[in-house]
């Protein structure tokens, strides 16, 4: 059995800890709404959809590259993982996608989930490209993702970001410790070039329950070495 190094065995045992998800989060009210984006014609997928995909990002290392002001200015709030979507799948890479002209979400439901989703822009966009192949309204659309967002449970980020011979094997056992019935083989994890975390993936079946991964819904090797942004303190 592979070995654990003491902070992946302290992040094994810790209970799960808020600087994983968004503290203190206090969102503007007078954002500029994003327009709906033009779509072309080969763009639009109507494939059958089998499965879904949770994509959550590590915000800490977005905003090492990156100044949104919402996300990383720190005055709306200090955040660790956000949801970057909640995707519908098929069982190959031919996923669908802008499955029907995307009106623009209203402000009150862009309002109510900044906090999820700290970017106007991204929200229209998920709905748009993804929501509208799931969903006759955004805020069906953006319900499902909350709820299955807010289920979600996380290790110490801020130990395993300390952890400079962290491997993603050792870090999905952390996080899939972190969410009792979750097994390894259920999400992926995804890393910059340089081996940075930047996001991790459920698997969801058409029930939305966690299931295994399909063979093409690979992240990173086990053997990679990930680090991790700290979370901002």
């Amino acid at each position: 059995m592979r070995k654990l190094s003491l902070a992946v065995s302290l992040a094994l045992t810790t209970p799960t800890i808020a600087a994983a998800q968004a503290q203190s989060c206090r969102m503007p009210t007078d954002f500029a709404m994003p327009r709906p984006e033009p779509v072309r014609p080969d763009q639009v997928r109507r494939t059958p959809v089998t499965n879904y995909l949770l994509a959550l990002s590590w915000s800490p290392q977005h905003c090492r590259d990156r100044r949104d002001r919402l996300q990383c200015g720190g005055q709306n709030g200090r955040f660790g993982f956000i949801l970057h979507g909640l995707w519908p799948e098929t069982n190959n890479r031919n996923w669908p996608q802008y499955c029907r002209p995307a009106t623009q979400v209203p402000r009150a439901i862009i309002a109510r989930h900044l906090c999820m989703t700290p970017s106007p822009e991204l929200l229209q966009h998920e709905w748009a490209r993804h929501g509208t192949c799931m969903a006759r309204t955004p805020n069906r659309y953006f319900r499902a993702a909350r709820i299955l967002h807010d289920s979600v449970r996380y290790p110490d980020m801020a130990l395993l970001a300390r952890e400079t011979t962290l491997d993603v094997w050792a870090f999905s056992r952390a996080f899939a410790t972190a969410n009792p019935g979750l097994r390894t083989n259920m999400f992926t994890v995804h890393t910059s070039r340089s081996g940075w975390l930047t996001e991790v993936r459920l698997c969801l079946d058409r029930r939305f329950r966690r299931a295994r991964c399909l063979p093409h819904q690979r992240g990173a090797p086990p053997t990679a070495r990930v680090r991790i942004a700290p979370p901002a303190i």
